[in-house]
């Protein structure tokens, strides 16, 4: 009787598990990195967002009054929500900005926080 070299259907089948189990294991790690990236992206703009909100303040010479302000910002075509909490310091000269930045449609959790100060220009 003569042998022929090969698989039985019971290794093709467990060659066939162990494959399909390794393929979701990648594709799992793949959606992962995807969505790593993309929040990665949304904290990236929202910092940027902050930066420019305490950036033109400064730039304005502003001297803002102490509460809450809020606003929109748009960032590489994502729309964002910014807060931002002024208050006063132990030195009348300065005020300290606490500019907090919120995915649009999303109040309960902020992407980037900045804390800033801004002094008072003397008038002469």
């Amino acid at each position: 009787m003569k042998q022929h070299g090969g698989f039985t259907l019971l290794e093709v089948l467990v060659a066939l598990v162990i494959l399909a189990v390794t393929l979701a294991a990648a594709t799992r790690a793949a959606n992962l990195m995807t969505d790593s990236a993309s929040e990665v992206k949304q904290r990236t703009l929202a910092t940027w967002v902050a930066q420019n909100q305490l950036a033109q303040h400064a730039a304005r010479a502003d001297w803002p009054e102490t509460g809450i302000n809020t606003g929109t910002a748009e960032q590489a075509g994502i729309h964002f929500n910014w807060e931002e909490r002024v208050t006063g310091t132990p030195n009348a000269a300065f005020r300290r900005m606490e500019i907090r930045v919120f995915a649009d449609g999303h109040p309960d959790r902020y992407l980037a926080q900045l804390v800033g100060y801004l002094g008072r220009q003397k008038v002469e």
